[in-house]
């Protein structure tokens, strides 16, 4: 095992006037706090605490000053002078995540302002950092020290974290064990891959677990809706909370058991499609629409990509164009008469019928398998750090702005 450290980069989302001042003035009284100590020359920690202790911070910000200035005053810095832009530093205490996936901004992220005050605000992960959002909130990853700053009237939160990680063996491309992962409607995921001879083998799917989420879905819109319109908003926010809970158990259960059937096969690789853009482009009329992108793709994959690197297994993605219509066997377009079922059209295949999201799962893994595999990537729109979806109205307090966001998130759309 190797401990990995990254610090994680959050952008708090359109915080209010009042939430702007109230970050402005933990910033100025950090600074003048840390000004102050550095310019009394605080070289040990207790002599620090004499002067920060007056100032109007919370505990966890006074802390990290006291370990942060003796560093500075002769310490391992060797700082000659202070400039003015030092972000707030946070001890690990302090810093919370939630996530509230029915939002329209999924992650919240509570900022200390002083003892007995702070502050909720929705936050924005940057997108490639998204499972290692994933991995702190769930607790597999450690939370260390935490940076507030303002960069051009935007303020961001830096997280450091650590994770430990099985250190992969250096076997050969070809020596790789490519597993298809097919994200369905149906099947909630199937897995597949192909042994040495190249035979299909071991498939799994998990299709009461699919049912189950569909039943819960179904069930948060009808039943909020009917709340909604009586105006009973709280009573629809709570229970929706205890629906998406669920919800949330079952993916984690789900995706729990795709990284254990992996490290069961020998050098496995857990290949995904690219389905970065797949929602943008999906147009299907309201109802399908509703069904196929509250599938909650992302939040799977994020969740795939953490919890195989704790176990050492590599993720990669392809291209997800005619996975689901294309034969494994001959590479003939096919057809799919029902939703489990795949018939290729080519007259010479052996293949007539077939297991459908078996099927792509094979398309999956034989296209990492012939070369190709790209990074998952964000270039604009919602999944971007810097644009980010806006709330509908201002919040002081992470439970208004819950009450605010009436437009469903990503996985509740």
């Amino acid at each position: 095992m190797s401990e990995v450290t990254k610090t994680l980069e959050l952008k708090l989302v359109s915080p209010n006037t009042h939430k702007r001042r109230k970050l402005r003035e933990t910033t100025d009284a950090y600074r003048a706090a840390l000004h102050a100590a550095f310019d009394a020359g605080c070289s040990t920690q207790s002599a620090a605490n004499d002067v920060v202790v007056e100032y109007n911070l919370s505990g966890y910000a006074k802390n990290a000053l006291k370990k942060y200035v003796p560093q500075l005053c002769g310490g391992s810095y060797h700082a000659d002078e202070l400039h003015d832009e030092h972000p707030v530093r946070f001890t690990n205490e302090g810093v919370k995540l939630d996530h509230k996936p029915q939002n329209t901004v999924e992650w919240y992220v509570k900022v200390p302002h002083h003892d007995d005050y702070h502050l909720w605000v929705p936050a924005q992960p940057n997108p490639e950092q998204r499972p290692w959002v994933e991995a702190v909130f769930a607790g597999d990853a450690n939370m260390g020290e935490c940076r507030l700053f303002d960069r051009d009237g935007e303020w961001y939160l830096h997280i450091v974290t650590t994770r430990e990680v099985e250190e992969r063996s250096t076997d050969s491309v070809s020596d790789e064990t490519p597993i298809g992962v097919d994200i369905g409607d149906s099947a909630l995921l199937t897995v597949c891959h192909r042994d040495e001879r190249g035979t299909p083998t071991a498939p799994t799917l998990w299709n009461d677990e699919g049912k189950d989420v569909r039943r819960l879905r179904k069930t948060y819109f009808t039943t909020t809706r009917r709340l909604q319109e009586r105006g009973s908003e709280r009573i629809a926010e709570s229970f929706g909370d205890q629906l998406w809970r669920q919800i949330d158990h079952i993916l984690h259960s789900v995706t729990d058991a795709v990284v254990e059937h992996a490290a069961s096969v020998e050098n496995p690789v857990l290949v995904l499609e690219d389905l970065t853009y797949i929602r943008e482009s999906m147009d299907y009329g309201a109802y399908m629409n509703r069904r196929l992108h509250g599938w909650g793709f992302a939040k799977m994959h994020a969740q795939l990509c953490y919890k195989a690197a704790e176990r050492g297994i590599p993720v990669e993605t392809v291209n997800p164009a005619y996975t689901s219509k294309s034969c494994h066997v001959c590479g003939e377009t096919g057809y799919r008469p029902e939703q489990a079922e795949f018939r290729c059209t080519n007259e010479e295949c052996w293949l007539t019928s077939y297991q459908a999201d078996v099927n792509a799962a094979l398309n999956i893994a034989d296209r990492y398998s012939s070369g190709e595999s790209r990074s998952r990537e964000h270039t604009d729109g919602d999944d971007s750090a810097g644009d980010g979806a806006r709330l509908t109205a201002p919040q002081d307090s992470q439970a208004d702005g819950e009450t605010h966001q009436q437009t469903p998130g990503t996985y509740a759309s």
